[in-house]
């Protein structure tokens, strides 16, 4: 006779709850306290998850919120690889092979067993984000044709073997780094971030019962399912699908087009990815287990958003994504760039926006906006890497303004690195950060504003920028109009004949902006040499809602703030702003009636 699931009271439950919540963030707190890398303790580049020994998720700690959807994946398949017979006390094991790993060789998974008394209790899982790993290129490969030119593979490899390090497999990762001190001392970080989520479900345990914490794993787990049941239930029901693309593939100057269906039948939701483009022969390829976490992560936001996360608030959710598809890279595809799937969690709004647009923003800015720095330190002549991602605008919604040069909502509590960090990090001095000017979608509630970061480099500095969304537009909702485009503005020597040699270009967008003698770029990387500015300047927010029904006197503040110009304030929104700050209420009127004059005839233009 089976034994009987013990009744666990709410009380209970909810302490064990808040406990696995606490002891994930506390698996945080040791990861970025101890990590070697800015991209870590700084950047908040990783994911730390917990799971039951069914590898069921119990709690996680945001970072990069898409690394958490990843790392259920990650999981599952190491454990297939190794066997959960072949696990033992104090293992830990590393995994990056891509299409295990969700990711690209760099956002390293570390998973370990847990183990009380010699029964299997669990998992605690830690992926962070390495800065070099053996890869053909320095920073990150841009033009990689398979999997193999992307550095070292473990497909889930044990670390270490009852407690001890294997020094054998330290000495691979020593030996195929360029920066091997850093590397290892992100790797020792993510293993005392493991020790830290392995101690405290221990003490879970001994202190209720396996059985009693189990029981109440049920408990959340059910109710987590039935809290997403119950959103997606509140949802109308129907099927959409959006179409948006990625500038390129990093070895042609094609689009790469990315279209996703979203079905909402009764409680369940589903996302199909079948009609995006084909495995491209560039590294934006999607791993699946990545595919999977952008939808969790579309559907968390739509139903759940301020529980903390478990195994059952993901129940709901079936993904589809063809074999060879861009969302379901075999191998040996590259998949180094993922900023496919960034993107891609803005077209799954777009497409619920049909239905549902008063909960739905308009588009983001688009991009994470990376710039990455490397090379030989002039102080130490140590090989150093350094990566930055920079915010973009939000797209606004039906009730307020999008907020200005916030990360990428996919990205969750990602930041940027300080100007004052960063300086003494690499050879770098910033000559501006602000706020991007006319960059707001305009609408009735206008889109966030970029931002723009000036890097002049004080050595000889290679650069690269990793943006992907340049050279199409986002999109505002209900009459918004879309936010500016990112893009990477080049000042180099005009002394040197050789200037535009020393920089590899992949996109070129110099027609969209003025001939000024600078290079207009996406994606690039090159060396730079000291004076010469690499300037980062981020996409904004879609408006939603007509401009011309912008109250006046939030143009006015914003033309006071700087976020809107007096001539765009003219142009976009038909308000007339004084010199002196003042709101010119009769020819703002006149203005706007000759604005809708004009659009009814075009209306009626169109009508004949």
């Amino acid at each position: 006779m089976a034994e009987s699931t013990p009744d666990v009271d709410p009380a209970t439950v909810a302490v064990i709850r808040n406990y696995l919540t606490s002891a994930a963030t506390e698996m945080q707190r040791t990861l970025t306290r101890t990590a070697y890398n800015t991209i870590i303790y700084e950047i908040f580049d990783f994911g730390l998850s917990m799971y039951d020994a069914d590898l069921r998720l119990l709690s996680d700690s945001p970072g990069l919120s898409l690394f958490l959807g990843a790392n259920d994946f990650s999981v599952r398949k190491g454990v297939e690889h190794v066997g959960e017979e072949n696990l033992n006390p104090g293992d830990v094991l590393v995994l990056n092979y891509p299409y295990w790993n969700s990711s690209h060789t760099l956002d390293v998974c570390l998973f370990a067993p847990v183990f009380l008394d010699e029964e299997l209790i669990g998992y605690t899982a830690s992926r962070a984000h390495w800065l070099d790993l053996g890869a053909k290129d320095e920073g990150y490969v841009l033009d990689s044709t398979d999997m193999h030119q992307e550095g070292l593979i473990f497909p889930g490899t044990k670390v270490y073997k009852g407690g001890e390090p294997d020094e054998e497999i330290l000495d691979l990762i020593r030996f195929n780094s360029r920066i091997p001190e850093k590397t290892l001392g992100d790797l020792n970080a993510q293993i005392a971030a493991l020790r830290t989520g392995a101690d405290r479900l221990r003490e879970l345990h001994e202190k209720y019962g396996t059985d009693t914490v189990d029981a109440a794993v049920d408990r959340i787990v059910d109710h987590g399912e039935s809290q997403a049941r119950e959103g997606i239930a509140a949802l109308p029901d129907g099927t959409w699908s959006a179409v948006d693309y990625v500038d390129n593939d990093g070895l042609s100057d094609d689009l790469v087009r990315i279209e996703i269906e979203v079905t909402v039948d009764g409680d369940e939701i589903g996302f199909d990815f079948s009609g995006s483009s084909d495995e491209m022969p560039g590294p934006i390829n999607i791993p699946f287990g990545r595919t999977e976490a952008i939808c969790k992560f579309c559907l968390k936001t739509l139903t759940t958003p301020d529980e903390p996360g478990n195994h059952g608030h993901y129940e709901p959710v079936d993904v589809v994504a063809p074999e060879g598809n861009l969302f379901n890279a075999q191998y040996p595809a590259p998949t180094y760039t993922l900023w496919a799937s960034m993107l891609a969690v803005d077209v799954v709004f777009k497409a619920l926006a049909e239905a549902m647009p008063e909960q739905i923003p308009a588009s983001t800015g688009g991009d994470i906006d990376s710039i990455m720095l490397y090379g030989d330190d002039p102080e130490t002549g140590r090989s150093f890497v350094e990566a930055n991602n920079e915010g973009v605008g939000w797209g606004a919604t039906n009730e307020r303004d999008g907020p200005n040069a916030l990360m990428h909502y996919a990205q969750t509590m990602v930041r940027n690195i300080p100007i004052e960090v960063f300086e003494t990090k690499a050879p770098v001095q910033f000559d501006e950060l602000s706020l991007r000017q006319d960059t707001g979608g305009p609408g009735e509630q206008r889109g966030g504003l970029g931002i723009r970061r000036d890097y002049r480099l004080t050595h000889p500095t290679n650069v690269l920028a990793i943006i992907k969304k340049t050279k199409t537009e986002g999109w505002g909702l209900e009459g918004g109009k879309p936010g500016a485009k990112n893009v990477v503005v080049l000042d180099l020597d005009d002394d040197d004949p050789n200037a535009r040699d020393r920089v590899q270009i992949f996109a070129d967008n110099n027609d969209d902006y003025p001939d000024d003698g600078n290079e207009w770029v996406g994606m690039m990387r090159g060396q730079f040499e000291p004076g010469e500015i690499v300037s980062n300047r981020s996409g904004g927010g879609g408006g939603y809602g007509d401009p011309l029904d912008r109250d006046p006197e939030a143009v006015r503040e914003d033309v006071i703030d700087g976020y809107v110009s007096p001539a765009a304030a003219r142009e976009a929104y038909g308000v007339v702003v004084s010199a002196d700050g003042e709101l010119d209420r009769e020819a703002t009127e006149e203005l706007r009636s000759e604005a809708d004059r004009r659009e009814a005839s075009d209306r009626a233009s169109g009508d004949r």
